[in-house]
């Protein structure tokens, strides 16, 4: 998209003028709200085509002046930008963990940073972009309302504002009125997470390359043991969260315990390495999304069964992990007075200036219409 506009600016102001147009641009970081408009573009366009319903979706065009909320920017470009960023942020770090470029971070950087520029946009974009959004008050408001949104109950009359369960309802609404084709391929494009389970689990060390399928069948048993695990999380704080909390935290530590000495055992035993610790995050974790899309689409055969309640318990634990991984980097740069500051100045400082130059030309014609007014 550049170069046909370098081209067209060189042909009427001159290539010198194109060039200077070129990186001001860039400094404007106009290239990131491209391609981050692009990618609201793409996601919609792609619901439309599977399950219809199409509608009006702003992609942010207005000169704003207010600070937007986390968890608004959350709710605006959660599934439309944040999941895929993570999503091919995971990718990327496979492909650098087990690639023909694992050897080599050059190769590595001219043949991801593209890809790498694609994720941080659609991740960050909309914090960089939002006015005084490193300022460390304004991220612990931020964060307090976050808290507060996260863990409301959604209900008859509560707006997705106030409640995440409310939005993640309405975030649904797609699937509900879509047609046996749409949820089929709705389910075929969740498989592909659990292609990424497949080549993982054959990559850690303690499988000693064995690739038998048993080793297939006992990932899918640590999932299934991990997924028993919130369901006793999610109906103990619904039981004893109330009356019994002193018990409830007990059970939580002792489960965590276990979680530990397991872990340790591993390690000591079957010599796991943290690598391997990674790339059981790295493969388990996209494979319990894929279960919550699928369990999504399948919504009334998980209501017959009395299992929807744990399937938003998981969707909201994953909100939580991901909100986590997007608030992180924000709160660390908010320890830095100078990035609120550059990006004040990036923000507001041509358009400041302009405006106080409006500013006096107006009020120069209107000391002359005074003026005139008096003679």
């Amino acid at each position: 998209m550049a170069l046909p506009m370098m081209m067209e600016i060189g042909l009427e102001k001159g290539f010198g003028k194109a060039l200077s147009e070129f990186i001001m641009m860039n400094l404007q970081l106009a290239s990131v709200f491209f391609t981050f408009s692009l990618g609201t573009k793409t996601h919609y366009y792609g619901r439309m085509l599977l399950h219809g319903g199409a509608q009006y979706r702003s992609t942010g065009r207005g000169f704003v002046v207010f600070h937007a909320k986390f968890a608004e920017n959350y709710r605006l470009y959660s599934r439309s930008h944040f999941v895929k960023g993570i999503e091919l942020m995971t990718l990327l770090i496979v492909y650098q963990l087990f690639g023909q470029t694992s050897h080599s971070t050059i190769a590595y950087i001219f043949v991801t940073s593209s890809m790498w520029f694609l994720v941080l946009t659609w991740l960050f974009a909309p914090f960089l972009f939002n006015p005084s959004g490193f300022e460390w008050a304004k991220i612990l408001d931020d964060w307090s309302d976050w808290n507060k949104w996260i863990s409301n109950r959604g209900g008859i009359g509560v707006s997705p504002e106030k409640s995440w369960e409310s939005w993640w309802e309405i975030e649904q609404e797609h699937l509900k009125h879509t047609g046996t084709l749409g949820i089929i391929f709705e389910i075929i494009l969740s498989l592909r997470f659990f292609i990424y389970q497949y080549g993982l689990v054959y990559q850690l060390t303690i499988t000693n390359n064995n690739k038998s399928i048993v080793v297939y069948l006992i990932s899918w048993l640590v999932i299934l043991v991990m997924l028993v695990i919130l369901k006793i999380i999610s109906v103990g704080r619904r039981r004893f969260g109330a009356n019994f909390q002193l018990f409830f935290r007990l059970i939580k530590f002792m489960i965590f315990v276990s979680f530990f000495a397991i872990l340790v055992v591993l390690i000591v035993l079957l010599h796991m390495t943290i690598k391997d610790i990674l790339v059981c995050f790295l493969a388990f974790l996209p494979t319990g999304w894929g279960i919550l899309l699928i369990a999504q689409a399948c919504r009334p055969l998980f209501r017959v069964t009395g299992l929807w309640g744990s399937v938003r318990a998981l969707a909201r634990a994953y909100e939580v992990i991901m909100g986590m991984l997007l608030f992180t980097p924000i709160t660390v740069l908010s320890w830095f007075p100078f990035v609120s500051e550059f990006q004040t100045r990036m923000l507001f400082n041509q358009a400041f200036s302009r405006g106080l130059q409006i500013s006096r030309i107006l009020g120069g014609q209107k000391k002359e219409r005074a003026a005139s007014t008096k003679d």
